[in-house]
């Protein structure tokens, strides 16, 4: 029988150098109306401040404070300078970054003030005469206290420049000053209401760096998640979907400007990747909380789709087959049209996926998995044997999880030189959760031997997703005339020679793909050896 307990009773009290804080986006034509919201100043305690900041941030010349995930600024306020040292915190944290400050005698970084221990090790050794500007930051800042205290508010606008560019800043930051977490997105929710905000998990800082290194509207792949092995299950899911969810907002602005074909590409992934976690820690998840959450991220999946799949027909399918054709004039006419109407359904595709992510579907769909996520939303269940793993080492869990996803894909690949075109693709399916869960405990086991389970994995994965990825043309040019009278005459024929040009190159995959197969069923399962880390 279940008994009710309160897990949040568990909780671990965060260090007194640490600060929480929630970010919004907001557009600029929307700032007064958020200013003079009723739900801001019906909870606002005494009058607004307004002060401009300016901030200067100090790396080594390679970027080595960068590179460990810390930052270092000096800014001025008023007529005094404070310095300033900032960590991404823990890894399974969202909101939370630890951070340690001291008054400085001017603009230029002092070191000699950095006497705690912590803050001592973030610097590892680096002395001031290896520091220089990288990028500095303009801020005008409003700031109030809403609720009694319990929250300081700060609306922020100005810029961040490195040399010669830069990119404006307009948001609103919740920092919380006592309480829980759980007030910061109860007030954003609120927030949300007035105005069309957006979550961002990015720093001035990191912007920063990022414009400072050339690749803030650039794409971002998934960053390596670190489990230790006495890190429990629900540290490891909280970590794992920290990593999603980065991933996810990290590619927003790349998506929705639609230049790169990455960005829609990776949020995808991030997508995939999100859906296989839950998978993984299904059985230890309240099932309400877990089918919420799985249908919403369904729904984005679905409005990312058609756009990725226009992007890669159109990339990977059409323009070999172009190139293929080129000197024969009659095929590369019906390609020529063929191409047009597929970058006309791109269009529309990318118009889809941009809507959904501007939506307000969307950033409610972010905010509520950045709650459940901050405030181990999981933990308001029943203790049964089952949910009270989420409190033991996630290495057995990774064993028997690992264990299972690859006898699962063995069974779906047997006797694959006959599958059906239906049953490889579960078998692909198969693979990647395998492959993503194999990614999310890597760093449990030995390196070695997960890099060579991966390889073969991954092998056997890029020809089934070449086999999905012409099923999926079929499909596509199947749709692509449904009803309308009004397309080229050359279209049809064109994708008449995509298909077969593919299906002969199906053919000759064949034999890569069986022998890609045996490969992958000789490599002996790493959990199995006694390799891991201790």
């Amino acid at each position: 029988m279940a008994i009710s307990f309160d897990f949040k009773g568990l909780m671990t009290a965060l260090p007194s150098n640490t600060e929480t804080e929630l970010k919004l986006r907001v557009r600029p034509e929307d700032l007064q109306r958020l200013r003079g919201a009723p739900v801001l100043t019906a909870r606002a305690s005494g009058r607004a401040a307004t002060q401009a900041l300016e901030s200067v941030y100090f790396d080594t010349e390679d970027f080595g404070l960068y590179r460990r995930l810390v930052t270092l600024r000096v800014r001025k306020k008023g007529q005094n300078f404070i310095q300033t040292i900032k960590t991404a915190g823990d890894a399974s944290r969202l909101l939370a970054r630890d951070e340690w400050e001291w008054p400085v005698a001017g603009a230029a970084p002092d070191l000699s003030v950095v006497v705690e221990p912590e803050a001592l090790a973030q610097l590892d050794g680096i002395a001031a005469d290896q520091l220089r500007p990288v990028f500095a930051s303009h801020i005008k800042r409003t700031v109030r206290m809403l609720d009694d205290g319990a929250v300081e508010l700060a609306i922020d606008t100005g810029e961040i420049r490195a040399g010669d560019v830069a990119v404006a800043v307009c948001e609103v930051e919740l920092e919380l000053k006592k309480g829980e977490p759980a007030h910061l997105f109860e007030l954003a929710a609120a927030l949300t209401a007035v105005a069309p905000l957006r979550f961002e998990t990015q720093s001035k800082a990191e912007r920063g760096y990022a414009l400072a290194q050339g690749r803030l509207d650039s794409f971002a792949k998934a960053g390596r998640v670190t489990l230790e092995p006495d890190c429990t299950a629900e540290d490891a899911l909280a970590r794992i979907l920290r990593s999603c969810l980065a991933q996810l907002l990290g590619n927003e602005t790349c998506a929705v400007k639609g230049a790169d074909p990455e960005g829609i590409h990776q949020m995808r992934v991030a997508i995939r990747r999100m859906r296989s976690a839950l998978s993984v820690f299904r059985s230890l998840l309240p099932l309400e909380q877990y089918a919420g959450l799985v249908e919403e991220i369904r729904w984005l999946a679905a409005a990312l789709g058609p756009a990725r799949d226009w992007d890669v027909f159109h990339d990977e399918l059409l323009a070999p087959a172009r190139l293929a054709f080129a000197e024969v004039p009659d095929s590369a006419e019906d390609l020529k049209a063929l191409a047009i109407a597929a970058k006309t359904q791109r269009e529309r595709g990318y118009a889809e996926a941009r809507a959904a992510i501007l939506s307000p579907r969307y950033t409610a769909l972010v905010l509520t998995l950045a709650r459940w996520l901050e405030t181990r939303g999981w933990r308001g269940q029943p203790v049964t044997a089952e949910s009270a793993r989420l409190f033991n080492p996630v290495t057995a869990l990774a064993d028997r999880l690992l264990a299972r996803r690859h006898k699962r894909a063995r069974k779906a690949g047997a006797e694959l030189a006959s599958l059906s075109a239906e049953q490889r693709h579960r078998l692909r399916i198969a693979l990647k959760k395998l492959r993503y869960a194999v990614e999310f405990f890597r760093t449990l086991y030995d390196e070695k031997s997960v890099r060579r389970y991966l390889e073969r994995l991954t092998e056997l994965q890029d020809a089934l997703g070449h086999l999905n990825d012409v099923a999926t043309a079929a499909r596509l040019l199947s749709t692509l005339h449904q009803g309308s009278a009004l397309h080229a005459a050359g279209e049809p024929r064109g994708a008449g020679i995509v298909i077969g040009w593919h299906g002969r190159g199906l053919v000759e995959l064949e034999p890569r793909l069986i022998a890609d197969w045996h490969a992958f069923l000789g490599v002996k399962p790493f959990w199995s050896k006694p390799g891991r880390t201790a």
